[in-house]
């Protein structure tokens, strides 16, 4: 599956060298990985009370909100979806609960 273009995810991680005053993300890649892990986690309650009320129309937006606020993090550190998703295929047919046994 593909969560954002490759494109995109390269004009993510292009912003980490923008102007905080005239960027979003780059606000957020100046204010560090900190900044970024507290939106994951506002974000992360948004989704959970969105679906607590069970509208579609907020849950897909704040979902949106906290996958774009992932991928953020993920190109602060130089990472992508792609990465993810390899990580996502490589548990593909293992049961869940022997993959988080397997981490231990």
């Amino acid at each position: 599956f593909m969560l954002e273009t490759p494109s995109r995810i390269r004009l993510l991680a292009s912003r980490k060298g923008a102007d905080p005053s005239t960027s979003y993300t780059a606000k957020l890649f100046a204010k560090g990985p900190d900044s970024i892990l507290k939106k994951i986690g506002e974000e992360s309650a948004e989704v959970i009370m969105a679906a607590k009320d069970g509208q579609r129309g907020p849950i897909i937006s704040e979902s949106a909100d906290l996958i774009y606020h992932l991928l953020a993090l993920l190109a602060f550190y130089d990472m992508g979806i792609d990465e993810v998703a390899q990580e996502l295929a490589r548990r593909e047919g293992v049961s869940g609960i022997d993959e988080k046994n397997s981490r231990k």
